[in-house]
C-alpha cells in the first residue's frame, strides 16, 4: 500500500504540473492577443467541481475539477471539448478566438505543446546540472548478462559482456540498448576473454524484447542481500544483510536473475493452481539456502512468502560491484546537453510508435496505472523529475498529432485555412470535434482496460 501511495502521489504531482503548464501555454497566448479565457481548470468538472473562484474584474474563472483526466482552458469563440454551440450562434465579438487572424489562433493552439516541450528540455538540463549524468558502462559489467531462451537461440550465452552493435558501442543499460540491438545486424560480445560476433535475425523486435518474461537480457548481479525488512519471511528465517542466497526450492541460485526466475515459476503455479487459502500457503512455503556473511556457513531454512511472493529483503545493486561513470555539467553547459538528451528521448519515443500498430503493440498500451507504475517505488527527486520530463515530451507529441479534439487537429485546420484562405465551416469543426473526442475516449478505454486485464492476470 505504501508503494502504491508513493507512486500515486508522484503521478498526481507530475500530471498536475504538466496539465497546468500546458493549459497555461494556451492561456498566455490568448491573453497576449486579447482573447477572453472563460475558464481555466485543473482536471475536468462535469456536473460539479471541487473548487473555483473568479477574481474581481476578471473574465476568467479558475478552479479544480473532480475528474483527473487532464484539464482545460475554455477560450471564447472556439469549438473545443466544451462543445459550447450556443456561443457560436451569436455574432462574433472582437475578443473571441474566431475573430483573430489565423496566425494568432495558430500560436494560441500550439502554446500548450510548446510549453510542454520546452519544459521537458529545461527539466533535463537542470537534472544534468544538479545531478550530472551517472551510469555504469555496459562494457564494465564484467560479470556479463543473463539471457533468455530466445536470446540463446540467436547465439548469446550467459556471461557474455556486451560491447556494441555493428553501428555503435553500447553506453549504458537502458531501453536504448535494446533499441540498438533491435536495429542492428550483429552484436559484439566478449566471451571467455575472446571477442565474438553474434549475428542477429532480421525480425528483431524491441517490443518483444522488452515484454519477454524472463527478460531478453539482464545484468548478472550476485544474490547478496542488501537489507532485510522486519517481521517478514527473510528476517524470521535469520537472513541478514550481506548474506548470499545460494538455493531456492532446491534450485541453485547464482544471481538475482536465477532467484527472480524461480519466483516467476511460483507465481505461475499460484495463479494456475492455488484455488484455496491452503493451496496458496502450500505454494508460498519454500526452502531457502543462504551463505552467512558472518561465518561463511550455508544454512537451509523453510520460509513462508507473502501473498505477493515477497521474501522481505532488498537486493544488492550494480553500484556495489561496478564504479559508475559521472559526467558533470556547468550551468550553461547543461542546456545544450539537456536539449540533446530530450531530443534523443523524443526520437526514441517516435521510433517506438511503429509497434503500436501491431497486435502486441495494442496490447502493450497502458493507461493511468501503467504510467503510474513507471515512477519509482520510493521517493527519488532525480527519477521523479526525469519521469516528469518524459511525460511532458509525450504530452507535447501526442497533443500535436493531427487528430480532431487535440491541439494538432486545430493546428491542421488552421494551416488549411492559412493555405487556402478559407476556414472550415463551424458545422464541420463541430463534427470533427465529436469524432476526435470519441477516438480519444476509445483509446483511453482500451489503454485502461489493458491495465485492468494485466492486474487481473488475464493479459501479460
Amino acid at each position: 500500500m505504501e508503494v502504491f501511495l508513493i507512486r500515486l502521489l508522484q503521478f498526481m504531482l507530475a500530471i498536475s504540473l504538466l496539465v497546468l503548464l500546458h493549459e497555461g501555454g494556451h492561456f498566455f497566448f490568448s491573453k497576449l492577443f486579447g482573447v477572453r479565457v472563460e475558464k481555466f481548470f485543473l482536471f475536468f468538472d462535469p456536473w460539479f467541481h471541487i473548487f473555483q473562484f473568479k477574481p474581481k474584474n476578471s473574465d476568467t474563472t479558475y478552479g479544480i475539477g473532480w475528474l483527473p483526466l487532464g484539464g482545460y482552458c475554455k477560450i471564447s469563440g472556439m469549438i473545443d471539448e466544451s462543445f459550447d454551440t450556443e456561443q457560436m450562434k451569436q455574432p462574433a465579438q472582437k475578443w473571441e478566438f474566431r475573430s483573430k487572424p489565423a496566425w494568432q489562433r495558430l500560436l494560441i493552439m500550439i502554446g500548450g505543446v510548446l510549453v510542454n516541450f520546452l519544459l521537458a528540455l529545461f527539466i533535463y538540463s537542470m537534472v544534468l546540472f544538479y545531478w550530472g549524468d551517472s551510469y555504469i558502462k555496459v562494457q564494465d559489467m564484467t560479470m556479463g548478462m543473463k539471457f533468455n531462451t530466445e536470446a540463446k537461440e540467436i547465439g548469446f550465452r550467459d556471461g557474455d559482456v556486451l560491447i556494441g552493435t555493428d553501428e555503435k558501442e553500447f553506453k549504458k543499460f537502458d531501453v536504448d540498448l535494446f533499441r540498438n540491438i533491435a536495429d542492428a545486424k550483429s552484436v559484439t560480445v566478449k566471451r571467455n576473454g575472446k571477442t565474438v560476433v553474434v549475428n542477429l535475425p532480421e525480425d528483431m523486435s524491441l517490443l518483444k524484447m522488452v515484454k519477454a518474461d524472463p527478460a531478453f537480457l539482464r545484468p548478472i548481479i550476485p544474490a547478496d542481500v542488501d537489507s532485510v525488512m522486519p517481521n517478514m519471511a527473510a528476517a524470521k528465517a535469520g537472513i541478514k544483510k550481506g548474506d548470499r542466497i545460494v538455493a531456492f526450492n532446491g534450485k541453485a541460485i547464482n544471481s538475482w536473475c536465477d532467484f527472480d526466475d524461480q519466483i516467476a515459476v511460483l507465481r505461475d503455479v499460484l495463479t494456475a493452481k492455488a484455488k484455496t487459502t491452503a493451496d496458496s500457503l502450500k505454494v508460498r512455503t519454500a526452502t531457502v539456502a543462504y551463505k552467512s556473511k558472518a561465518n561463511g556457513k550455508v544454512d537451509t531454512t523453510q520460509v513462508v512468502l507473502s501473498p505477493e511472493l515477497q521474501l522481505g529483503l532488498s537486493k544488492s545493486s550494480l553500484v556495489k560491484y561496478y564504479k559508475p561513470v559521472t559526467t558533470e555539467y556547468g550551468f550553461f553547459e547543461s542546456f545544450p546537453a539537456g536539449v540533446k538528451y530530450g531530443l534523443d528521448v523524443l526520437r526514441g519515443y517516435v521510433d517506438d510508435l511503429k509497434y503500436v500498430f501491431s497486435a502486441d503493440g495494442a496490447k502493450s498500451l497502458g493507461g493511468f496505472g501503467a504510467i503510474g507504475s513507471l515512477f519509482p517505488p520510493v521517493w527519488d527527486w532525480m527519477l521523479f523529475w526525469k519521469m516528469t520530463a518524459f511525460l511532458s515530451i509525450i504530452l507535447a507529441f501526442m497533443n500535436i498529432l493531427p487528430i480532431p479534439a487535440l491541439d494538432g487537429g486545430h493546428v491542421l485546420f488552421l494551416i488549411y485555412e492559412m493555405v487556402t484562405g478559407r476556414a472550415p465551416s463551424e458545422k464541420f469543426l463541430l463534427y470533427a470535434e465529436y469524432i476526435g473526442f470519441g477516438i480519444l475516449i476509445l483509446l483511453m478505454f482500451v489503454a485502461n482496460l489493458n491495465d485492468v486485464l494485466r492486474w487481473l492476470g488475464i493479459m501479460s
